[in-house]
């Protein structure tokens, strides 16, 4: 039986919390839950490797077509990752689902907004900043995604930018980040690296065509 959602989970408009602001409840961490942290109704990623994987109620943390948007802080030199149609694992660097960067600085020339391994957003593409408050927003609806990023968010002319529309073809033999079904996560990548996450919701879209409905 399905336990009924609690109601302040919902805006009423199909949008759901996914972080209540207070702790990590919903939520679990793989191999160093120090890593995260809660302070101010944000989640402070800061620490060594880690992956905090979304547990809770909503959809019972299974999703297939969705909306998904977080805001987000990175700090120089940070690097991090928001992981979705992804699994549980114990440890390492997950092995399913796609991993839609957070970059700004980090070495890595892979930036904001790329789906690691399959589209890459460079420098020159990505809108974000440092110290600066975002939105990134992902859109999967059957084998498309769609990666928006909004800066301005704290002022009256929010800029939004689609950095990635991307179609999974047919055909793709790659194993694991592939479009299915799953959860979301949130990446701590190294002691480096500090970011924050606030305002994490979700609005689940109606099940289309797909390979796996399982």
């Amino acid at each position: 039986m399905v336990k009924p959602l609690p109601a302040d989970l919902s805006d009423g408009a199909g949008w759901y919390c996914l972080f209540n602001g207070k702790n990590l409840d919903g939520w679990k961490a793989n191999e160093r839950e120090g890593t995260f942290s809660v302070s101010e109704g944000m989640i402070i990623v800061n620490g060594p490797r880690s992956h905090l994987f979304y547990a809770g109620p909503v959809e019972n943390a299974n999703f297939k077509n969705f909306e998904f948007k977080a805001d987000v802080m990175t700090f120089p030199k940070a690097n991090s990752g928001i992981y979705f149609h992804t699994k549980y694992q114990e440890r390492g660097w997950p092995g399913i689902g796609y991993e839609c960067q957070v970059n700004q600085s980090h070495g890595d020339p892979i930036k904001t907004g790329s789906l690691y391994n399959v589209t890459k957003v460079t420098k020159d593409v990505n809108p974000a900043k440092d110290e600066e408050w975002y939105t990134q927003h992902i859109v999967v609806v059957g084998k498309r995604i769609v990666v928006r990023i909004i800066t301005g968010i704290d002022t009256d002319n929010p800029l939004v930018k689609t950095v990635v529309d991307y179609t999974e073809p047919d055909d793709l033999e790659r194993e694991g980040v592939r479009l299915s079904r799953g959860t979301f996560c949130l990446q701590g990548h190294d002691p480096g690296s500090k970011v924050y996450y606030k305002n994490i919701m979700v609005k689940p879209l109606p099940d289309g065509p797909g390979k796996d409905d399982s």
